[in-house]
């Protein structure tokens, strides 16, 4: 898989965007800079050329002031619109206010140069920046997961738009890792279901995640508590169905081994009905 970091510097660095090589791992460190780090320059800087004003943002990224950084490219944005220096310049705005952990800005400005500047060479990384500002945000599974939606739109787009661009392999990785946490919050309102005995319930949402994330992490224990769920409600086919799924894909998987036990006490074994939703679904299983 791409190193994040690596990949922003070899983006950075690629046409002339960034004297950034000097940058090295402090640009991060904005938010522990000092007074006396406050660039000088900033009391001009409203009527400054935008190559100036580019050239000092830079050296304030250089600096680690990247509040600073900030204020440059977009006084640039503000001052020279649909010019070069202006494209050059919301894309270096774009990666300093991902870096700084605003997000949202982060996120709108990137839209905003996407919107203007789709076919630019620089079009593919501002993509990337977006989806990564949109993954950033994704919480644990307790928490609302609209940005692992979110990021899956995003870095889609940079696996279809840019087939061939270096952000493709980190993309797909922030691809799985949203669609894992989807398929996560599927299973925390399964349980909780399950737990209150709403059976019915329950099984929905294990099912969507056997049909829908059936490349995540999460499908052992799904086919585990449809055993389970369907075991309770007195469904014997279909819960011997789920254990063979199970098995068949996960042999070793303690959630099989679970499940066979939980059949065994009542005297029945994992055994598939072919015509079971659980046994189509099964064909589709990352450990088919």
């Amino acid at each position: 898989m791409a190193d994040e970091k690596s990949v922003k510097l070899r983006s950075l660095a690629r046409g002339g965007l960034l004297a950034i090589a000097l940058i090295g791992t402090g640009i991060g460190l904005a938010a522990c800079q000092s007074k006396k780090d406050i660039d000088i320059t900033k009391l001009g800087f409203e009527s400054d050329p935008p190559e100036e004003l580019y050239n000092q943002g830079l050296a304030n990224m250089k600096a680690g002031n990247m509040v600073e950084a900030s204020r440059k490219f977009d006084a640039i944005d503000k001052q020279n619109p649909f010019t070069e220096w202006d494209r050059k310049a919301l894309v270096m705005s774009t990666f300093v206010k991902q870096r700084m952990g605003r997000n949202d800005d982060a996120i709108s400005t990137g839209n905003r140069y996407l919107g203007q500047y789709p076919k630019s060479e620089d079009s593919a990384y501002v993509q990337y920046l977006v989806g990564l500002s949109y993954s950033k945000q994704i919480g644990d599974v307790t928490q609302d997961q609209k940005p692992a939606l979110q990021t899956i739109d995003a870095m889609t787009k940079v696996v279809k738009n840019y087939p061939n661009s270096e952000y493709v392999e980190d993309a797909q990785a922030k691809i799985r890792f949203a669609r894992d946490q989807l398929a996560g919050k599927e299973m925390q309102i399964g349980r909780y279901y399950l737990e209150r005995k709403e059976y019915l319930a329950a099984i929905q949402r294990f099912r969507t995640v056997v049909e829908q994330y059936s490349n995540t992490n999460q499908v052992e224990e799904a086919l585990a508590r449809l055993t389970e769920t369907y075991y309770a409600m007195g469904i014997v086919e279909e819960a011997q169905t789920a254990a063979a799924v199970l098995g068949r894909n996960y042999p070793d998987s303690q959630w099989y081994h679970d499940s066979y036990n939980l059949l065994q006490k009542g005297g029945v074994e994992p055994r598939e009905n072919k015509g079971s939703w659980i046994s189509r679904a099964g064909a589709k299983l990352i450990g088919a």
